[in-house]
């Protein structure tokens, strides 16, 4: 069976953080993405598993010749997608309202930090930036320092999965009206409607605006990690009273030995978590919540989590080395993206042209 975008063309200006991502999942949804790529671009070879599903071109940009073969590729695509700063593409030629020009159908996507309008358009930035000014950065991590979190908040939830959504959006809208849209996906915005829910529980008086305060934050003992014997760590749930019932059962300790929601007693009963959790190996205690409701799980390295049981089950087996895994998954399942793979502007325009 067919993946469900299959048959769109997209174009991807070659670019690091959310505009792989989102072609990524573009091309697992089926859409033929033809990334362009500088000369000396070797960022498909350092990270396989992000470039998978795609079709390589060399261009030029400081070539007019470059310029034209894009402008001619965007005749023909359903899509283009970029992260270039504010301003460069149209600097290049290359913008929306000259590619539209062009092809009105066409959906034009654009990931950046901070937008393309507002007074910080054009700034540099990180994910971590991104974080400390949505309030996301303040709510994570202990008392003492806030802690610096991998980048899938800003540059892969907060940009690529939104930029994502929007190009599908957009496409959709194109298919029904004939008329393309321009997707201005940025990090700031995505992080920002991510934090809905707690914007929504601080606004009713319902979280405390300090770190490890609240109930899924680190703050409740039922809901954080703790070291095992072996140093290694689970991870606990327990939020739902069955589930505290079970954890508190699993550590020998008697149902109702603690008031679950009373934030007063949170200190001395992570104490004695903490001192239950310390006796035992992570895989021993594994093994004691493996059939209760208590959510205990292991702490997993990388490759642990990639030989994971449930894991290897979910995951189809993809083509080439990098085994990544696909999101979300269709029924009927419909085939893998391929590893990408070097091909020509003329190759590709003599395709789409048909």
């Amino acid at each position: 069976m067919q993946a469900p975008l299959a048959g769109m063309r997209v174009i991807e200006i070659d670019a690091i953080g959310a505009v792989p991502f989102a072609s990524m999942l573009l091309a697992d949804l089926g859409c033929e993405v033809v990334r362009v790529a500088q000369p000396g671009s070797g960022t498909s070879a350092i990270v396989p598993a992000m470039y998978r599903g795609r079709q390589d071109v060399t261009l030029d940009f400081r070539e007019p010749a470059a310029i034209a073969e894009v402008l001619a590729l965007a005749e023909h695509a359903d899509a283009l997608v970029e992260g270039m700063p504010p301003g460069s593409m149209e600097a290049l030629g290359l913008g929306p309202d000259r590619c539209r020009a062009r092809n009105p159908r066409l959906v034009y996507g654009r990931a950046s930090v901070w937008g393309q309008t507002g007074p910080l358009a054009g700034r540099p930035g990180a994910d971590i930036n991104v974080l400390a000014l949505t309030g996301a950065l303040h709510a994570i991590g202990a008392p003492d320092a806030p802690a610096v979190p991998l980048n899938l908040l800003g540059d892969h939830a907060g940009c690529g999965l939104f930029l994502a959504l929007g190009m599908v959006s957009a496409m959709l809208g194109a298919h029904i009206d004939g008329e393309g849209r321009v997707v201005d996906a940025a990090a700031i915005d995505g992080v920002a409607t991510l934090m809905a829910l707690t914007q929504s529980l601080f606004a009713c008086g319902r979280w405390v605006d300090r770190r490890e305060a609240n109930l899924i934050d680190g703050g409740a003992p039922f809901y954080r990690s703790y070291a095992c014997a072996d140093g290694q760590h689970v991870a606990v749930g327990a939020i739902e009273p069955a589930q505290f019932e079970s954890l508190c059962t699993g550590l020998g300790f008697p149902a109702d030995s603690f008031a679950q929601l009373d934030r007063t007693g949170w200190p001395a009963m992570a104490a004695r978590f903490a001192e239950r959790f310390a006796a035992r190996t992570r895989d021993e205690w594994v093994r004691t919540f493996a059939q209760g409701e208590a959510c205990v799980t292991p702490v997993l390295s990388l490759a642990e989590a990639a030989r994971h049981p449930h894991a290897l089950a979910r995951r189809p087996v993809a083509a080439g080395p990098e085994g990544a895994a696909t999101a979300p998954q269709f029924a009927p399942r419909a085939g893998v993206a391929p590893p990408a793979h070097q091909a020509s502007v003329d190759d590709v325009l003599a395709r789409w042209s048909r």
